[in-house]
């Protein structure tokens, strides 16, 4: 049996993109992001799924930096997971979670969740921790400490804790994609399949204006959306960057082979990063939402 790697420790939003597209493979925990990478590239598992990118935060600059920089592994997969963070308790404190004072979670957690805390438990210390799931099993090792932990449903039915107030984040529309890394590509089919991307990396010449207008052209007269252009440091220098760039289509023979030999020609240079399904996962609130339309 295949064995998928992911950035722990249980609990966490990852592993919830684990399961949603591999919920009958064995899965093995890693404590970040280049240990999950590293797995991968040992055959310690047969695949990693990893963040990438979150709706309010933007780009996981690791998880891209390891994939340009560190590891030829190509992306088989991704899936979108609606964030929704709740405020978990021991149970034995339910009576009186109002007297909490202080809230563990990942940084960014607390901070989805800023304008729930200021009304509700303004008094509280926020301490931070290493992930949200890691908040969740400090507050089940921990009965006594008149805690909460901010985090998802699996973590609090993974360290049996009670959910006393849900979907505590700021904004409803927060999203994290997570991308399936693998030696080689990999089929991917689940039910939750929405489409396909094909992801480029894509280094300009130097010294050559009017190079990333040439490089826009080359998609557009093809008519391929783009979903994603994002620049990062090539780490050579100042002012050097290459390109991250997302089109909405699986490769194909013609257009986006054609898109690469117009780039070469031009001195671009181009490496394909992954074409792959892309997968995401319906939120409760949607769920609930699809139940009432009427038929």
């Amino acid at each position: 049996m295949k064995t998928i790697g992911f950035l722990g420790p249980a609990g966490t939003f990852t592993e919830m993109a684990t399961m949603s597209i591999f919920p009958e493979l064995k899965r093995k925990e890693f404590a970040t992001i280049p240990a999950c990478m590293d797995g991968v590239s040992k055959g310690d598992v047969d695949a990693a799924v990893v963040p990438l990118e979150n709706a309010i935060e933007g780009s996981v600059n690791l998880t891209l930096d390891y994939i340009i920089h560190k590891h030829q592994l190509p992306i088989v997969g991704e899936v979108v997971v609606p964030v929704e963070q709740h405020l978990l308790i021991h149970p034995r404190h339910i009576d009186d979670w109002k007297s909490v004072n202080t809230i563990y979670s990942h940084p960014h957690a607390i901070a989805q969740c800023h304008e729930f805390l200021r009304m509700a438990l303004p008094d509280s210390e926020l301490n931070y921790t290493n992930s949200t799931s890691a908040a969740a099993k400090f507050i089940m090792e921990n009965p006594n400490l008149k805690a909460a932990a901010i985090g998802n449903e699996l973590a609090a039915k993974t360290y049996n804790l009670s959910i006393i107030e849900k979907n505590i984040h700021d904004y409803e529309n927060n999203r994290t994609r997570f991308v399936v890394l693998s030696r080689k590509q990999e089929d991917i089919i689940t039910p939750h399949n929405i489409g396909h991307k094909t992801t480029l990396m894509v280094t300009l010449p130097s010294d050559y204006s009017g190079a990333l207008h040439q490089v826009l052209s080359a998609f557009s007269w093809r008519k391929l959306n783009l979903s994603k252009i994002e620049s990062r440091p090539m780490k050579t220098g100042l002012g050097n960057y290459f390109f991250v760039i997302d089109v909405e289509q699986k490769m194909d023979e013609i257009l986006i082979p054609g898109v690469i030999a117009e780039l070469e020609a031009l001195g671009c240079g181009v490496r394909v990063l992954g074409s792959y399904p892309c997968f995401t996962i319906t939120s409760r609130k949607e769920k609930e939402e699809a139940v009432k339309r009427p038929i």
